[in-house]
């Protein structure tokens, strides 16, 4: 018994011990112009409430969270709203974790406009901050040069866009969170809670992860965004040709369509075709061809009432094994599951 009380007291004196180890965790949540208020909202909401729940554990407070900006006042929505920054950007210290927030507008003026924590960001990083963006704040993040070289994750919709603006940034289609040497990156919209979730999980521990998972009803270890890309071919490029068998391919969704035929048609070499057609899209003539395809699929699913087999025909396909491995690449879900999720008569069935 002696001894039992003994390993009692040394856990206990150990625990004390490691919890007066960590240290408070400061958090920076930064107030850009053009910022997307919910997302500001929710990181607060997500290290705040991550603190309650460790004391509801019998445990310290971890994250000292801060709201920084440029100025006292920070108005969105034409004044609609505003937010009160804890500290300004010129007077805040030194920072563990940094939350770049989803922005909006016009994606380059919005860069520019906050262009002020480019260099602060740089420096918080190089005194060993992390910095995490969420959704758009990716392109925030990317105008530092941090991320060069590395992958990222953003919104699907703007990829396009954020390829144009930073053609040394690897942006990553479909992964919900990425991870680089202390930079984190996520998905679009809401998908940036996975990320809040791996942040707390990393410094707070696995049970305060999924304790905000149960409170706030969010599926954590959530990987990938791909079951809510509608692909949109990237036509923002003045190869006419290219651009031509482009509508090519969506105008003829039902055919089987070969990169000769298609190279043969524009009078292009097939491998001439294939560099121009992957500068021009970002895809491979097959990857396009793919992609339109499932898409089409995709529209059959969730407004029709047909069942796998006769999709595949609808789009192109006669290998039901391809259809299914190329939809479930491009998806990440089976043909069956994606019906399920998203066509309402399929799910009552």
């Amino acid at each position: 018994m002696d001894i039992l009380f003994y390993l009692i007291h040394l856990f206990t004196e150990t625990r004390n011990l490691l919890e007066a180890l960590i240290q408070m965790k400061n958090v920076a949540i930064l107030i850009p112009n053009e910022a997307v208020l919910c997302s500001i909202v929710d990181a607060r909401t997500m290290f705040t409430g991550a603190n309650d729940f460790l004391e509801a554990m019998g445990r310290k407070p971890l994250f000292d969270v801060k709201m920084v900006g440029l100025s006292k006042d920070v108005k969105f929505h034409n004044g609609t709203f505003s937010v009160h920054p804890d500290e300004l950007l010129a007077n805040s210290g030194k920072m563990d974790l940094i939350i770049i927030p989803a922005i909006g507008g016009d994606l380059a003026a919005t860069v520019s406009a906050n262009k002020a924590f480019i260099p602060w960001i740089e420096e918080q990083y190089a005194n060993g901050a992390e910095v995490a963006s969420l959704c758009v704040g990716a392109f925030l993040l990317a105008s530092t040069g941090l991320l060069n070289g590395k992958e990222c994750s953003s919104h699907w919709k703007t990829a396009p866009e954020f390829r144009e603006m930073f053609p040394e940034v690897t942006l990553v289609d479909g992964r919900i969170v990425t991870e680089q040497q202390g930079l984190y990156s996520s998905g679009g919209a809401t998908s940036y809670w996975s990320l809040l979730l791996h942040l707390v999980e990393k410094h707070a521990g696995r049970d305060v992860a999924i304790m905000a998972s149960k409170i706030y009803a969010l599926e954590i270890d959530r990987k990938s965004q791909s079951p809510f890309v509608m692909f949109n071919g990237q036509k923002k490029h003045e190869d006419n040709p290219i651009k031509k068998a482009q509508e090519y391919i969506e105008n003829n969704v039902t055919e089987k369509i070969s990169v000769e035929e298609l190279s043969s048609m524009y009078a292009i070499g097939r491998r001439h075709f294939e560099r121009r057609f992957k500068k021009a899209t970002n895809n491979t003539p097959v990857e396009y061809i793919q992609r339109v395809k499932i898409e089409a699929a995709k529209k059959h699913f969730e407004t029709t009432g047909k069942n796998v087999n006769e999709v595949m025909y609808d789009v192109g396909y006669s290998d039901a094994k391809a259809f299914r491995s190329v939809f479930k690449k491009i998806t990440g879900l089976s043909p069956i599951d994606y019906r399920t999720r998203y066509n309402k008569e399929a799910a009552v069935v």
